[in-house]
Order: C-alpha cells, then structure tokens, then sequence
C-alpha cells in the first residue's frame, strides 16, 4: 500500500469519534475486546469489532491473540508520520507568520 493511500486510511479511521476514543483507551495500556465493549457502554459488541477492524486496517492497532482473548495493542507510529507529514510541517508555518505579525506589530 502506498503511503498516501496508507495515510488516507489513518484519516479516514481518525475521523470517527468512536473510534478515537477507542484509541484514547489504548493510549493508558493493551486492552482486551472486552475491556474496550466496558469503556464504551454505548457502543454493542459489534460495533466496536467494526471500528476495530478499521483501526486494525488503517494499522493504528495491532492485535495479539491470547487463547481466546483477543488483546489490542495502540500502534502509534501511523500517527507520527500524519505528524510528520502534514502538522510539524503547517504548525512551522504558522509559527512564522506569528512572528512575522508581532514583527509588523512592534515596528
């Protein structure tokens, strides 16, 4: 998969709330399926197995099978490169013409 096919994946992953907030659960430490059916009360079973397997897609998570548990695990490095990528890169932009402004502002 390319990368900006493989980008294109974390967004649209990252744009669902449910699924962030799963991931938000998985930033603290792995969790089981089950574990993360508790921590969203509002989402059924099935549902969550739906966004997890869009995070698992996209490779923001990767899944350890334990006997019958199934354990998720945050894989954080898709989201450094969208980093990388695209915010380190705009946020320097910005920061210059912050400064340019408060320049403009001071003379």
């Amino acid at each position: 998969m390319s990368s900006e096919t493989m980008d294109d994946s974390v967004f649209k992953a990252l744009a669902n709330p449910s699924r962030r907030a799963l991931l938000d659960c998985l930033k603290e430490a792995p969790r089981t399926t089950g574990m993360l059916c508790e921590a969203l009360p509002s989402l059924d079973r099935c549902t969550v197995m739906q966004h997890l397997k869009v995070l698992e897609d996209s490779e923001l998570i990767v899944v350890r099978r334990e006997g019958r548990e199934r354990w998720n695990h945050l894989n954080a490095l898709p989201i450094k490169r969208i980093h990388d990528r695209w915010i380190s890169e705009y946020a320097g932009h910005a920061m210059s013409v912050l400064d340019r402004l408060r320049t403009d502002l001071e003379g």
